[in-house]
């Protein structure tokens, strides 16, 4: 079947990605909150967020490696069992190091979902959809960001914070149950040529000297940085200021739906302006922002500045997926992109820990400074690295070549 026929998967991707990443976002503010009230300080919540993304550290590479030379769909009713686990664990967990370990098997579900489901977007989309599909399937996650928060804000608070948070976790675990609804018979089957054997792997190396995967591999770091931090570090700059938890979740869904109508218009806006400005400009902006966000400033501007800033992160995913996905070599898209989520999660690790330890040392609000500086380098980088050609790259033997149309590669 041509890629980009059948559309009836991208759907249905749609939504289970919005129940898995609902659950994910539902958790993550739980899992702060439950932290918190067990007597974690902002270093301690800075570590559990760090943890999420310690494990999927170590493993994108080889699941990339492996879903290059097989099939997409397997890995994500994996990735559904380990996050719906994950989140109830941590709910039921009453220490510390505990939230940290099944907060990283979250994680590691989170990783298998993505990949998989990447790797299924890049495979069933022609080139020129591309795009478009990463767009929508990315709105997948801006759902589950919109409700999430909001269903958290709603179950947690009172005086009993630990049992809220906790009732919470475990109905993010239920929720993310609910995303195997939607997984049948997926992966679309079709006649193209087979995986390459194991032996004819392309080097990491050289994908990640393809230009534009350093450049989109930053700015999705960058991006989801942001959005991750957003998302652990809100809450505590709430608790700071006397912001109350349900709130905050509302802030956080604004963030998300800004995002959402950002993709829905992501195609006129690439036609206006171009890949490359686009992604400089709102990371330039999104860099600004981010700054204001330490700024003592009231709740209605808060989410001013939260909805423009989710408009501008709103940007960065899917079109760091689509430059990730034609620069690499074909044989390698999966790997491709599983080295991008490896920079996503190294990100993970080393922002909320870097977070962490300026929250101690500067104040609460300290961590989004940080977070402008990264978006602003991102901003440098895309001008200087996605601007000139990019259609030629190279081989698995180094040769440079025009990538041939996906259809005739399209379960590669």
């Amino acid at each position: 079947m041509r890629p980009g026929g059948h559309r009836g998967w991208l759907l249905r991707l749609v939504i289970a990605f919005g129940f898995a990443q609902g659950a994910v976002s539902m958790a993550r503010p739980a899992v702060s909150y439950r932290a918190l009230a067990l007597g974690a300080d902002g270093r301690a919540v800075g570590v559990i967020a760090g943890v999420y993304a310690l494990l999927p550290l170590l493993a994108a590479v080889p699941l990339g490696r492996r879903t290059d030379r097989g099939r997409c769909a397997p890995l994500l009713p994996v990735g559904v069992v380990l996050i719906s686990g994950g989140c109830a664990l941590s709910g039921l967990a009453n220490s510390l190091w505990a939230m940290a370990l099944w907060s990283g098997v979250m994680g590691l579900g989170h990783l298998c979902f993505v990949i998989g489901a990447q790797s299924l977007v890049a495979r069933q989309s022609a080139p020129h959809e591309q795009d478009r599909n990463f767009g929508h399937f990315t709105i997948g996650a801006s759902l589950g960001q919109l409700v999430g928060p909001v269903a958290a804000g709603a179950l947690i608070g009172g005086p009993d914070m630990a049992a809220t948070s906790a009732l919470a976790l475990v109905v993010a675990g239920a929720g993310a149950a609910a995303a195997c609804t939607s997984l049948w018979r997926i992966e679309v089957r079709t006649t193209a040529k087979s995986p390459a054997p194991y032996g004819d792997r392309v080097p990491v190396g050289r994908i990640l000297r393809a230009r534009g995967v350093p450049a989109g591999m930053l700015i999705s770091l960058s991006v989801l940085s942001a959005t991750d931090i957003l998302t652990a570090y809100l809450p505590v700059v709430g608790e700071h200021r006397g912001i109350a938890p349900a709130v905050i979740g509302v802030l956080l869904s604004l963030r998300a739906g800004a995002s959402i109508a950002c993709r829905l218009v992501l195609t006129p806006l690439l036609r206006l302006l171009g890949r490359t400005v686009l992604l400089t400009v709102t990371c330039l902006l999104a860099a600004l922002l981010c700054a204001a966000i330490a700024l003592p400033v009231p709740v209605w501007a808060l989410g001013l500045v939260l909805a423009v800033l989710g408009f501008c992160l709103g940007v960065g995913q899917p079109l760091s997926m689509t430059t990730v996905v034609q620069a690499a070599p074909d044989d390698a898209r999966s790997t491709a992109l599983a080295l991008r989520l490896t920079g996503n999660r190294l990100g993970q690790v080393a922002a909320p820990a870097a977070a962490g330890l300026v929250a101690g040392l500067a104040g609460v609000a300290a961590p989004f400074v940080m977070l402008g500086g990264l978006l602003l380098l991102s901003a440098g980088v895309a001008w200087r690295s996605l601007t000139g050609p990019v259609a030629g790259r190279e081989d698995a033997g180094g040769a440079r070549r025009v990538r041939p149309s996906l259809s005739r590669k399209s379960d590669i």
